[in-house]
């Protein structure tokens, strides 16, 4: 087998390392404990283990895909390196400022996030542009060196160049940045027109500064993982995940490791989007759930729906706008504090309230015996028989269920009068009725009904929550595709190579242009081609094309999306009519006469996908083997039952088998309540459905 054939997929999550080995058709997989001090210890040990099960020696591996929770923790946990920024005189403070928006209108004692760089720490100069890119105030080199120097003096080792309107024109930019890199040889620069080139200075700013923080913590990080993995023999190309569902080299993931952040949940929706392609689905929802955070993400024609903001660490129960905005192309998703991990506690209120406090791996929940003595998601699935104590994680981790059942009562149970079981209950529907919410949320805020979805459910502890998700979503069908448990790197698998290029030139249709916009889309064409070839000089590239577009004096934007024939072809009438199209589905509603904006452009390139057929769906033909009973918890009933304990490995297509089950694998357990049932596919993938719909596919 050659070296291409064979390829790496790692996952670093806030519990678990997720590695993944495929040689051709076959897969091999396991799930370590992620080490905080040096993450690449994980990786490693993983490595280890896969190519013991496959046979297949280190050496052979020809490519490895990476995606890391490494830099959105250090955002949150406010762990990066001595930064500064320099910014146009009169803006020092716009990090600060904000929006002024107020996240929770009625809260009196709210309180803002501080921003990440105190007020001493950020440095202006006499320049300016205006919105066009046209000089107003041109900036003073000798200006520059001597801040140069005073930089020099304070020791910073990252430092972040913003000014306004550097987008529309980056020459002041480039000027200090050339002068620092004689000035501070040794200092990393991070320009806002190369990391976020966009209009809105607060979310540029924030970006610019997000990635300069980080960038010597994960420059350092990539380049000992490069080092270690070639140390194993593994001295083939390393390649990283991004935030927008594609894969970028290990080089610019070191220049812009801000593109990094949310690089483990794209590739889970990345991988939901592959199962939804085989599946032949075109509305399916993305049901993620690890140790520490689910995820929820709308994939519509098996394509995730993307965003070019989100926002990191959200300061208040998770609210929009209580968070660090970061202005990149993002997979866009709702993410809650709702992991296997995630601690409970009663309230004032005497309410069970469940994270985003998590566990993590250190100490981990009470059950697993490290010194945790708080109730987690996973102390609760414990408790009501979801898990098996003895082959929880494959085996490698054995499960105390007293401790679970004494860290429930102790917190959850005496201040409310119940047993460990009645704990264990009110701890789970609370985070499930948490991920329902979030779920329906996000979708009316998309316009879509969710009743008309297929949900796929993949991560360590998803398949022990989706089906009562879906019965409290009204979601008739849930996927578990094989290799759930370690979806996310199967995904990175999955995704092709790409990258997207965006523009911020303001436009109204009225001075619509079509010379520019065709020379605005070949240019960003160019840019985002040349990246991806970067990564792979020989693949197929295609492109996608999308204006974000808004009634004049509103305040945010709605994406468009067009064919290769519109932006070939810009015409007018053809982006209006588009824009009224996709409004109405919104808000219900189209505004007539009022004069229509584009604030951005955006191209991105990719490498063509695996193309794979859709498969045909199977009549139920056989019964399952059981291999006895549990006492499982069943919520819809209140009531324990006893679930036939079903092995995946054993469920050969067609096979049909009624709940309550518990069907069991190594990486993950599948839950399946009374009031469904579940059959097997030909791809191996699990299909749980009502029982209602009896034996007919």
């Amino acid at each position: 087998m050659s070296k291409t054939q064979v390829r790496l997929g790692v996952d670093i999550g806030g519990t678990f390392t997720d590695v993944v080995l495929e040689t051709g058709n076959d897969r091999f997989s396991t799930k370590v404990l992620t080490t905080y001090s040096a993450p690449e210890d994980a990786i490693i040990d993983g490595l280890h283990q896969v190519c013991a099960k496959s046979g297949v020696l280190a050496s052979n591996i020809g490519q490895i895909i990476h995606g890391t929770t490494l830099a959105t923790n250090a955002l949150i946990e406010r762990r990066g390196a001595k930064a500064a920024l320099i910014t146009t005189q009169g803006f020092r403070d716009v990090i600060e400022m904000r929006s002024e928006s107020r996240f929770e209108q009625y809260d009196l004692n709210l309180t803002l996030p501080e921003p990440l760089l105190p007020r001493n720490r950020r440095y202006t100069l006499s320049e300016r542009m205006d919105a066009r890119g046209n000089v107003l105030i041109p900036l003073d080199r000798a200006e520059v060196e001597a801040l140069a120097d005073t930089l020099a003096a304070a020791d910073y080792t990252s430092i972040a160049i913003g000014l306004l309107h550097s987008y529309a024109n980056d020459a002041h930019e480039r000027m200090i940045a050339e002068v620092l890199a004689a000035r501070l040889p040794n200092a990393m620069i991070s320009l806002s027109s190369e990391v976020s080139p966009q209009m809105r200075e607060y979310e540029r700013f924030n970006t610019t500064i997000a990635n300069a923080y980080i960038k010597p913590l994960m420059k350092s990080y990539l380049g000992r993982l490069k080092d270690r993995l070639a140390t194993e023999g593994a001295a083939c190309p390393v390649f990283l995940m991004h935030s927008g569902g594609g894969i970028m080299s290990l080089e610019s993931a070191a220049e812009f490791p801000v593109r990094l952040v949310e690089s483990g949940p794209a590739g889970g929706a990345i991988f939901a989007a592959d199962i939804a392609a085989r599946h032949g689905l075109d509305k399916v929802l993305s049901f993620d759930m690890g140790g520490t955070t689910a995820k929820i993400c709308l994939i519509k024609d098996q394509t995730p729906k993307t965003a070019r903001v989100f926002e990191v660490a959200r300061t208040y129960r998770f609210k929009k706008g209580s968070g660090m905005p970061i202005s990149i192309p993002v997979i866009d998703m709702v993410e809650i504090g709702a992991g296997g991990g995630s601690l409970a506690h009663v309230d004032a209120m005497n309410q069970i309230r469940v994270g985003p406090e998590s566990a993590g791996s250190e100490p981990g929940p009470a059950c697993y015996g490290r010194g945790g003595d708080k109730p987690a998601v996973t102390d609760a699935d414990l408790v009501l028989g979801k898990l098996d104590p003895k082959s929880f994680a494959g085996g490698s981790i054995p499960l105390h269920p007293y401790s679970s059942a004494a860290a429930l009562e102790t917190v959850i149970g005496q201040r409310l009068d119940m047993d460990a079981t009645e704990a264990a209950w009110g701890l789970a529907e609370v985070v499930d009725e948490n991920m329902a919410n979030a779920a329906r949320v996000h979708a009316v805020e998309n316009g879509e009904d969710l009743s008309n979805y297929t949900m796929i459910a993949f991560g360590g502890a998803a398949p022990l929550h989706a089906a009562r998700l879906c019965e409290k979503l009204g979601v008739a069908r849930c996927l578990v595709p094989t290799g759930a448990g370690v979806g996310s790197a199967i995904g990175f698998l999955r995704a092709p190579f790409s990258f997207e290029s965006n523009r911020s030139v303001f436009m109204r249709l009225s001075d619509f242009d079509p010379a520019k916009v065709r020379a605005l889309f070949a240019e960003m064409e160019d840019e985002a081609t040349r990246f991806v070839r970067s990564c792979d000089a020989d693949a197929t590239i295609r492109s996608d094309h999308k204006v974000y577009m808004r009634y004049s004096g509103q305040g945010w934007e709605i994406p468009i999306d067009l064919t290769a024939e519109q932006s070939a072809n810009p015409d007018a009438d053809t982006f209006l009519s588009l824009f009224e199209k996709d409004y109405e589905t919104l808000f219900g509603r189209a505004v007539e006469g009022m004069e229509v904006e584009i604030t951005v452009w955006s191209v991105n390139a990719f490498t063509d996908p695996d193309a794979s057929g859709a498969l045909t769906p199977l009549p139920a033909t056989q019964q399952p083997t059981s291999g006895g009973t549990r006492n499982l918890f069943d919520p819809a009933l209140g009531q324990r039952v006893d679930a036939a304990i079903i092995q995946r490995d054993t469920m050969q297509p067609g096979a049909l088998a009624h709940g309550p089950a518990v069907v069991t694998e190594d990486e993950t357990t599948i839950i399946v309540p009374s009031s469904r049932e579940v059959i097997a596919h030909t791809d191996g993938t699990l299909d749980i459905r009502p029982t209602s719909q009896g034996d007919a596919q």
